[in-house]
């Protein structure tokens, strides 16, 4: 319970800056809720969080869901491949019940289903963890929704996805999802791919952010030159109030945080 009682404090509690910083709930109030669930993306808002971060895949008669992994192993205990999966026997599953006995019953939800709980003044954040094949029915998905675009964000690792949804919705704002930069060799330290070299391949394919791995080598000047370039920069995934306010102080546009 104490640990939960520091995620309260950290989310309710004004962090110490003149400018507004996002506090994204990743994959909704995971730490204490089971991840990627109704019940995790309620939570993150009754805590006051600005934004929530899901991750999705699309079952095999088209449909969005909302899951973290390839497959349903990790969180349901029965290991099916979501690709291959219809959505009605996806929705018998219990993802829940892996976290504790007081979430036994949660299921695997759909996009529209999260996409029902972002009231105004909140943002949901959308990674891609499929391919390209998924942009036609999130188009439709978010049109039906009737979700402004500041109330959705697209993000993935993969650039090639993040340029077909640009190039199908251009309306909503797309990031793209790294690790450590600037990326270093693990065996010599070098260099191996530079900030402005980063900044360039985001101009050039129009994304509008960056959410960068929190060990990166981030400073105020490192903030900067993503600013200069028109990019926003978010952090993932910072769970030390002291490490969110260093963050902060530098100028980072969002934390992600699972407390």
């Amino acid at each position: 319970m104490p640990r939960f009682l520091l995620f309260v404090i950290f989310v309710a509690c004004p962090l110490s800056t003149s400018y507004a910083v996002e506090i994204t709930a990743h994959r909704g109030a995971s730490h204490v809720a089971p991840e990627n669930t109704l019940a995790a993306i309620n939570l993150a808002w009754q805590l006051g969080a600005d934004t929530a971060e899901i991750d999705v895949f699309q079952t095999r008669d088209g449909h969005i869901v909302v899951i973290h992994d390839a497959d349903t192993g990790r969180t349901a205990g029965v290991k099916l491949k979501v690709a291959d999966t219809s959505l009605e026997q996806l929705s018998r599953l219990d993802v829940g019940r892996w976290k504790g006995p007081r979430w036994a019953g949660e299921r695997i939800p759909t996009l529209e289903q999260v996409l029902a709980t972002v009231g105004e003044g909140k943002r949901l954040l959308i990674e891609i963890k499929c391919g390209k094949e998924v942009v036609a029915e999130l188009q439709r998905v978010l049109k039906a929704s009737g979700k402004r675009p500041a109330q959705v964000a697209v993000i993935a690792s993969n650039p090639h996805v993040l340029l077909a949804v640009k190039q199908a919705i251009p309306e909503f704002h797309v990031q793209w999802v790294v690790g450590t930069i600037p990326e270093r060799d693990r065996d010599t330290g070098r260099i191996r791919v530079t900030i402005p070299e980063v900044i360039a391949s985001c101009r050039r394919a129009k994304f509008d952010g960056l959410s960068v791995r929190r060990d990166s080598e981030i400073d105020e000047g490192f903030v900067k030159q993503f600013h200069d370039a028109g990019l926003e920069l978010h952090v993932w995934t910072v769970n030390s109030p002291q490490e969110a306010q260093k963050l902060v102080n530098f100028g980072v546009d969002a934390i992600t945080t699972d407390r």
